[in-house]
């Protein structure tokens, strides 16, 4: 039996950092040749560092949640290092703030972080911390494929299909017209093969009345998903929409915490789900969510994160997919391995994450 080290929180670290994207993103949330990141260090009396990183979107969104993980750490000092005590703690403190946004981002980036602290106390990966193994999960590249000239789409799902001889992409529509649609995914299909499964995403570009018409033209298509056709706060929009397509619907990214994630699998809002780590509430959030997802018999993917998220997949009873991207490569000293379209989680202690300090500073947002 692995045997555990109590910890102490003694100080906690936020830099922001922005990394280059090989390839840039094109979709209907904006463009990015720039990828912003926050990367989390919780230093413990013991002298464990857990690690994390939070994917704020923009950049500016540093000014706030750096602070907030700044004071949150600061009134963490001396506590033992118990995420599931410190999650309670944390809501409990934010009624009045309010449990959404910035605050319960900030909360997620340091639950991840203290997970990662205590697993490498036990001197296990966290997926064996958990109660699982390490080894490999399904995953989808999720590195391109946006919403960028067309004719340079064949091309990159090819290029996407080698990088991890994969077997599943993820495909941005919402072009202005159905027939433009339909051309990208078949253009897609030709150059990636049949045999590819094709995850699609909207990024919310649509209002309902256009989603329910270009769903229904599409679901003929034997797509995967039809991932945020619609705002994600629309759940009666939502309910519509599953009831009434073919094609499975996705949602979840933007849940702020697992009853929201609740409220959309009673409402039958959809066919399967997709936390985000830093919307959810880190890894005490998804494992709350992962048993409300499994008691409804929802398939649950995930959404970024993946090094972190991978450890999460090997513990969840109704894990689906994994999203690849490689955006935080470049700060990691030992990124992970994609092997026959699947993420190896590594048989390292904790989450498997450490930063290339040389890289961190090249990339330092002042």
């Amino acid at each position: 039996m692995t045997s555990t080290r109590s910890l102490t929180v003694q100080s906690v670290r936020a830099r922001p950092v922005a990394v280059p994207l090989q390839r840039p993103i094109v979709s209907k949330v904006g463009l990015f040749h720039n990828w912003p990141l926050i990367l989390i260090d919780l230093y413990t009396e013991e002298g464990v560092v857990g690690h994390s990183y939070l994917e704020p979107y923009l950049a500016v969104a540093a000014r706030v949640v750096v602070p907030l993980i700044d004071t949150l750490g600061a009134a963490a000092k001396g506590q033992p290092v118990a995420p599931f005590d410190a999650c309670r703690r944390g809501m409990g403190s934010l009624h009045l703030l309010g449990r959404e946004g910035a605050t319960l981002i900030a909360l997620s980036g340091l639950d991840m972080a203290a997970w990662d602290a205590l697993a490498q106390a036990a001197g296990v990966p966290l997926a064996v911390y958990l109660g699982g193994t390490v080894g490999p999960v399904p995953a989808y590249n999720s590195n391109g494929l946006w919403l960028g000239p067309s004719d340079g789409l064949a091309e990159e799902a090819a290029a996407l299909v080698t990088e991890g001889n994969f077997t599943a992409l993820k495909l941005r529509l919402g072009r202005a017209t159905l027939a433009e649609d339909l051309a990208a995914i078949a253009a897609v299909r030709e150059a990636a093969g049949a045999s590819v499964k094709l995850m699609c995403d909207f990024n919310q570009g649509l209002s309902l009345g256009e989603a329910l018409l270009r769903c229904h033209g599409l679901d003929n298509q034997g797509l995967e998903w039809f991932e945020e056709p619609i705002a994600y706060d629309n759940l009666p929009g939502y309910v519509q929409l599953a009831r009434e397509l073919r094609t499975p619907v996705q949602l979840g990214e933007n849940f702020y915490g697992p009853r929201l994630l609740y409220q959309a699998v009673t409402a039958g809002a959809g066919d399967c789900v997709m936390p985000d780590m830093m919307r959810i509430g880190g890894v005490s959030g998804w494992l709350r969510a992962a048993a409300i997802a499994g008691a409804a018999g929802i398939p649950m993917s995930t959404h970024l994160y993946p090094e972190i998220a991978a450890h999460l997949m090997r513990v969840t009873e109704t894990a689906h997919w994994l999203e690849w991207q490689d955006w935080a490569n470049p700060v990691l000293r030992e990124p992970f391995l994609i092997d026959n379209g699947q993420l190896i989680v590594p048989d390292r202690p904790g989450q498997g994450i450490e930063w290339n300090e040389e890289a961190v500073a090249k990339y330092a947002v002042q």
